[in-house]
Formats: structure tokens, C-alpha cells, sequence
């Protein structure tokens, strides 16, 4: 399994993100080449050496009509220093963005993938300022540069296509931000809207550290936010801010790889007392229908001398948001628990065996120095109501020819 891990000590911009993950690809000129052909209006990439705090990492200009962006929270400036002039900026519209990614030579996915953040970008505004979204435009996040920003991050994604994306809680800084519509508390609302859920901090830095781009990006890729974990890191990128603070003003990006055979996996636990057979069978089935790995009922005695039941869902971190939604809207717990634990597999594959009376398929397993098979249930049970056979009959033929297989 694939790991990217995102830490965002000092906080997300778009093209910090873009840096860091370029840092990871082999042949860096062939995704710079990659932007500078789309045909984003007057855009132009390219990488720079940077070095904070005596780290070396990347910074990726970005050039419109030959002049560089600097105006916005792409370069962490602080309140005093953040200024804005509408003269210096193209607005754009969710319609205009929408119209200028459907004439670039991208990939669908790709396509979708920005127009995804773009759509948080809008609904984020929109709920801001108490307007609908066609009547939203950008400011400095609708900007060309910004525009390359989130394109090259949605390239980089799918060009490193990892299994799983997880985040450090997000470092947003404090104090107070000037823009188009005057001095704004940090984080600016939109990317407080933005980041709603996602673990944030303040620290001990004024500015801005995470911009709306960047906040966006990161809600629309990550799969879970949180420390890191267990992983054999193959590589690190670093994307490099443009202003100077004590701490490395950089985003850092690892690469790795998790070990299939222990594979780590979340037990969501919670007591239940005061729901029927029937409402908890159907939350189980909602469960395991929204990708839980396994879900399971124990009998337990609760206070009050009550019998109850002790519900439990073993996911993957990835989906610990989606399961602990579905468990509170499927059953009646206020309260939920959840550890991680190690969990090991067999090696799992299937085959098809061929009998007189239908195909069956038949799950094997092997590892740790066994090996082991058995026949699909549901596929026996069918072939025997359609051919009017004894189960234990079409059992044993599929026994019978995985014998003479072999």
C-alpha cells in the first residue's frame, strides 16, 4: 500500500503542495513541460532551488504574462505586508473556470478532480458572503497563478496515484489578513469554512499560513488527518514558502509504503441498549455496505443491570470518517470509541471450478505456512435451487473436481 503523508507544520498553499509533491517525481521536467503545453492563459512554471532554515526543497514560480504572483497568502505574508490591488488580478467565475479547465488538454479524472476543489473554493465563498455561487468570483483564489496551482497539484496526484492520503493537523496561523474585502481574521473565513473537521492549530506564528487553495486541496485529496503512521518512508519533498520565519517555512511531503501483511486497521466500539433486532441488523448491513471490513455484535451487561450489545466496526483508517458517520446516524450511541490495531492476512484469491452441475467460485488462502480453501456459499446455494440438487451434493462435486485439479 502506498502512503503519502502531508505535514503541514506551517500550514498548505497551493503551489508549497505542487512543490512538495514534484519533489517526489523522478523526472521533474516532464511535469513542468506537462503544465507549460496545457495552454493556461500566459501561465508558466518553473522550479526554483529554495532553502529555509538550511533546508533544501523547491519553490514553483509561477509567471503570468511573465510577472510572478506575489500579492497573495502564497507568500505567507504577514497582515502588515499582505496588500491587494483588483488591477493586479483576472476574476474569475465558477462558469469561467469551469470554461477554461474544459478547453485544457487533461486527463478526465484530472479534469474532475479540479473542478472538484474549485466547487469547495465556491461554496465556500458563497457561504461567506451570503451569495449564490454563479454570483462568486475568485478574487486571488480565481487568479491564473492560482489556477496553475490547483492544476498541478491534481496532475501530481494522479501521476503519483497513492493508495492513501493522510495529513498532519493543519497549522493556520493568527492574527489578521488584508484582501479584497478589508482586514480579515486569520484563518480567513472561507478557509475556516473550508476546514471544518479537519484537526487546526494557531501556534505561536502571525500570518496567514494556510490559504484557501491550499485548504481546499487538501479537503478534496485527504483521506484522514492525524499523526503519522507506521511506514517505510522512501521518499520527502519539500515545498518551500517565499517568506522567512524562525521555523522552516516549508510543506513536506513522504512517501512510503505500509506492509500488507500487518495490515493496521480501526475498531469503532460503541454500547448499545435501546435498539430492536431489526434496526440493528439494518445498521450493520449499512456498514458493511459503506466498505467496513468486518461488523460484529458481542452481549454485554451495561449499568443499570441492562443487557445490551456491544457493537463493533474494523475499518481502514481512511474510512474512520465515514463509518463513525454511519454509526451515528444508523443507531441510537452517543458515544463512540476507537483504537487502532494490527491485522493480519492471509494471501486471498479466487478461482472458478468448473462442475457438471454450474461454475463455482472458490475463495483460497495461503501465508504463514498454510493453505486453505473453500467454496462460495452464495454460488453453491444457487447452482443446488437451480438444479434441484442436495447442497452437500454440489459441495462435494466442487471438492471432487479441485482433487483431480490438482
Amino acid at each position: 500500500m502506498k502512503i503519502l503523508y502531508l505535514a503541514c507544520n506551517m500550514g498548505a498553499a497551493g503551489d508549497m503542495l505542487m512543490a512538495a509533491l514534484l519533489e517526489l517525481l523522478p523526472d521533474k521536467q516532464a511535469f513542468l513541460d506537462k503544465m507549460n503545453a496545457l495552454g493556461i492563459p500566459g501561465v508558466r512554471l518553473t522550479q526554483i532551488v529554495a532553502e529555509k532554515c538550511g533546508i533544501r526543497g523547491t519553490h514553483i514560480s509561477v509567471l503570468v504574462d511573465g510577472r510572478e504572483e506575489t500579492c497573495g497568502a502564497h507568500t505567507h505574508a504577514a497582515h502588515a505586508e499582505h496588500t491587494h490591488t483588483h488591477e493586479a488580478h483576472t476574476h474569475l467565475g465558477v462558469q469561467d473556470a469551469a470554461h477554461t479547465l474544459s478547453h485544457l488538454a487533461l486527463p478526465e479524472k484530472v479534469r474532475a478532480d479540479a473542478l472538484a476543489v474549485y466547487k469547495l473554493l465556491a461554496e465556500a465563498e458563497s457561504a461567506v458572503h451570503g451569495k449564490p455561487v454563479e454570483q462568486i468570483h475568485f478574487h486571488e483564489l480565481g487568479t491564473l497563478d492560482a489556477m496553475a496551482d490547483i492544476v498541478g497539484v491534481c496532475v501530481l496526484m494522479d501521476m503519483l496515484s497513492p493508495d492513501v492520503v493522510m495529513c498532519s493537523p493543519v497549522h493556520v496561523g493568527f492574527g489578521q489578513v488584508r484582501c479584497a474585502h478589508g482586514i480579515l481574521p486569520v484563518p480567513a473565513p472561507a478557509t475556516a469554512l473550508l476546514l471544518r473537521d479537519v484537526p487546526i492549530y494557531s501556534g505561536c506564528i502571525e500570518g496567514e499560513l494556510c490559504t484557501p487553495t491550499g485548504a481546499a486541496l487538501l479537503k478534496h485529496f485527504v483521506n484522514s488527518f492525524g499523526a503519522m503512521p507506521v511506514m517505510r518512508v522512501e521518499k520527502v519533498g519539500y515545498g518551500m514558502g517565499t517568506k522567512d520565519f524562525e521555523a522552516a517555512n516549508c510543506l513536506r511531503a513522504m512517501w512510503g509504503a505500509k506492509d500488507t501483511d500487518n495490515d493496521a486497521a480501526i475498531e469503532l466500539c460503541c454500547n448499545l441498549d435501546d435498539m430492536t433486532p431489526e434496526a440493528l441488523g439494518y445498521a450493520q448491513e449499512r456498514l458493511l455496505e459503506g466498505g467496513a471490513l468486518d461488523v460484529f455484535t458481542t452481549p454485554i451487561g451495561m449499568k443499570k443491570n441492562r443487557p445490551g450489545v456491544l457493537l463493533t466496526c474494523l475499518c481502514r483508517e481512511q474510512q474512520r470518517e465515514e463509518m463513525l458517520r454511519l454509526l451515528f446516524m444508523h443507531t441510537t450511541t452517543l458515544g463512540v470509541r476507537a483504537r487502532a490495531c494490527a491485522r493480519y492476512t492471509l494471501q486471498r484469491e479466487t478461482h472458478i471450478v468448473e462442475t457438471e452441475y454450474g461454475d463455482v467460485h472458490v475463495k483460497m488462502a495461503n501465508g504463514y505456512g498454510v493453505s486453505r480453501e473453500k467454496p462460495e456459499y452464495e454460488d453453491i446455494a444457487r447452482v443446488a435451487r437451480e438444479t434441484g440438487k442436495p447442497f452437500s451434493e454440489i459441495e462435494a462435486a466442487v471438492k471432487k473436481h479441485r482433487t483431480e485439479a490438482e
